[in-house]
């Protein structure tokens, strides 16, 4: 079809447009397509039968818009040349407008000076939406967000042979600052060859917009996070300005997303450690207390985790000799409690708890799933506190059987029982006088026995089976429990007065995967069991990918069995008990997604959907049954791919 044709073809289709559909395959939703076609024909009255020639302003008015954006083009200047370098061989320009769609930065290819400038990818050229019609920097401004405009997207048939995608630059408080837009003369006609135009765009545009952020902010504290430990310190996607207080001053666009997720609302200033449930020092200790300057927080009312760092001022600020004076008081260290997390923010809160209430003669109550290591914390408890030269007696509620339990507990006296010790027995209480008596499965212990525990904890006296005089006990109970125990009271199976008795106060335990410092734990088991044994790579991904049903028991019987059957000194993931290996099998038969770098990365659920990906059989088709080269597009082992070639049935043919 000649070009003409196709321009007649074009404006027939744009003055037939009725708002309501688009047929043809296009880069843009047919909906922002068709808002954009009819602003340009109901609001702007411009004529897709008479195309416009471009527009370049004149060198007064571009050096206006220029001054205009200023700051912004000395931050922008390194991202936009690195861009360029990247783009310039595949036959792009690069263009960075102004809010009004004014070209004030150009990067294009010499020799086709003459070409671009009558297309109007040149500096100066104006491409809002009200002159140039639908396109990707003029449609960028009016949607306020990033787009590919390519060919017949466009409004104007002068430009249909074009490709441009553009992405928004925005300030602080998600004002328009720029966009960045890179655009080609000519491209092929599918618009899905510019998917990774777009995600590149959309990557240098965030860049440039975090770089601003930070400029602007230099003299406030800077919090910077993401939901990766391991990227934060380069590719941190959320910023917070911070004044000393903890307040927010500005963020960036994921920081703004982030804010409006969580509804933080009735306040004029967000805090930051309301944000993420925590307290204002332990974030302005980072940098100080943190080994690797980085901190995991829970963000409030969510199971996420972000891992955050701080960028400190250039400048002495009021933070700074706020800071000092926190830092003067530091938390007590009390080895007992501190090695039994590393940087989980539930866990943390939880030591921080203990320590101040370890001394104290109250009882707790702790609560955690099953193998979440309750009786460790009760442990820990007892050994740092003032009774730590007095007897810890455990005591599993649900193992003992019910005719037993009471004669365990609070024991007999002489002749009290046929087969009985002659001289009777101590209970438990009363073998844990002057210490701690830890119940676990508290929940599971016989109403009629809950009555006679109430009154050892209302009057400090035991009286055992069969005698006439109560024995006195000084005891701090230390109890624990999986159940609701508000829930067995409304069911009549537990006594409100005993539950309030035993809460003085709760401490809680996260399980196992919900726990940010997994790795932390991994390597202290395992050097229990075997400080000469280490795990690779392999393995340690294994059991950070696993769901882990049975929290931290299933995590030492797991590294104990994987210890026993190795032969040498380290553990692969072939050493792990089944489970394990099908989990990690099972992850590894489905194929990574590409996932698009975007201002929403750090929130997965914004991304646009992925394409289907190819089978393992075409990919060693297209690589030539090269299996080496097949591993690293999948990001695997080569015998990974020689496991799922077997599981999935594909046999190499014999001559190659």
């Amino acid at each position: 079809m000649s070009n003409m044709s196709q321009q007649r073809r074009h404006i027939e289709t744009i003055l037939r447009y009725d708002g309501h559909r688009l047929n043809g395959k296009s880069a843009l939703p047919p909906e922002l397509i068709g808002r954009s076609w009819q602003r340009c024909i109901n609001e702007y009255g411009l004529d897709p039968s008479r195309p416009r020639p471009a527009r370049i302003v004149t060198q007064q008015t571009l050096l206006e818009h220029q001054d205009s954006v200023d700051e912004l083009l000395n931050v922008a200047r390194a991202g936009v040349e690195q861009l360029f370098t990247q783009i310039a061989g595949l036959g792009y320009v690069l263009l960075l407008s102004d809010y009004r769609g004014i070209t004030v930065q150009f990067l294009g290819n010499k020799k086709d000076d003459d070409r671009l400038k009558k297309a109007g990818l040149y500096l100066g050229a104006d491409w809002s939406e009200q002159y140039a019609g639908t396109c990707a920097v003029g449609t960028c401004i009016q949607e306020q967000q990033a787009l590919t405009c390519h060919r017949t997207n466009h409004f104007d048939s002068s430009h249909i042979g074009l490709t441009c995608t553009a992405a928004p630059i925005k300030d602080p408080f998600g004002q328009l600052l720029a966009v960045l837009d890179i655009s080609a003369l000519n491209s092929s006609r599918s618009p899905d060859s510019q998917n990774f135009a777009l995600h590149l765009t959309q990557l240098y545009a965030r860049l440039i917009e975090d770089a601003y952020f930070l400029r602007r902010y230099r003299h406030s504290l800077i919090f910077k996070c993401d939901q990766s430990r391991e990227l934060v310190q380069v590719n941190g996607q959320l910023l917070f300005a911070l004044d000393e207080q903890g307040q927010v001053l500005a963020a960036n666009t994921a920081g703004r997303r982030l804010l409006s997720q969580c509804k933080v609302i009735g306040q004029q200033c967000i805090s930051l450690p309301t944000l993420l449930e925590c307290q204002w020092r332990d974030i302005l200790s980072i940098t100080y207390e943190s080994k690797d300057g980085i901190r995991a927080f829970r963000l409030t009312g969510t199971q996420q985790t972000l891992f955050g760092m701080l960028i400190e001022p250039t400048m002495n600020t009021p933070y700074q000799k706020h800071l000092s004076s926190i830092l003067t008081d530091k938390e007590e260290s009390v080895p007992s409690l501190d090695c039994l997390c590393a940087d989980d923010p539930a866990m943390r809160k939880t030591i921080r708890l203990a320590k101040r209430l370890r001394h104290r003669d109250m009882n707790l109550l702790i609560l955690g799933d099953t193998g979440t290591g309750k009786e460790v914390l009760a442990q820990a408890l007892h050994v740092s506190s003032n009774r730590s030269d007095k007897p810890f007696v455990a005591v599993n509620c649900a193992a003992i059987p019910e005719s037993l339990i009471e004669s365990e507990l609070f024991g007999y006296a002489p002749g009290t029982f046929t087969g009985g010790r002659a001289k009777g027995a101590k209970g438990l209480i009363q073998q844990a006088d002057g210490g701690s008596l830890f119940l676990d499965e508290i929940g599971d212990m016989p109403l009629h026995l809950q009555t006679r525990l109430l009154r050892v904890l209302a009057e400090g006296l035991v009286l055992p089976l069969g005698a006439l005089q109560p024995i006195e006990v000084d005891i701090r109970v230390l109890a624990a429990t999986h159940c609701d125990l508000l829930q067995r009271i409304t069911d009549g199976r537990f006594r409100e007065d005993l539950f309030y008795r035993l809460n003085g106060a709760t401490l809680k335990l996260p399980t196992l995967n919900a726990r940010a410092d997994k790795q932390y734990l991994i390597q202290v088991l395992l050097k229990k069991i075997n400080p000469d044994v280490r795990l690779r790579a392999d393995a340690m991904s294994a059991l950070l990918a696993y769901n882990w049903p049975g929290n931290i028991r299933q995590l030492k019987n797991a590294l104990t069995f994987a210890e026993a059957v190795c032969a040498g000194d380290e553990i692969t993931v072939q050493h792990l008990p089944e489970e394990f290996i099908t989990h990690h099998q099972h992850l590894n038969q489905t194929l990574p997604e590409i996932q698009p770098t975007t201002h929403y990365a750090a929130f997965p659920e914004n991304l646009p959907q992925q394409a289907e990906q190819p089978s393992l059989l075409d990919l060693l088709q297209q690589h030539r049954w090269n299996v080496s080269s097949v591993a690293r597009v999948l990001g695997v082992s080569r015998p990974t791919v020689y496991r799922r070639m077997v599981k999935q049935g594909v046999v190499q043919p014999k001559n190659w």
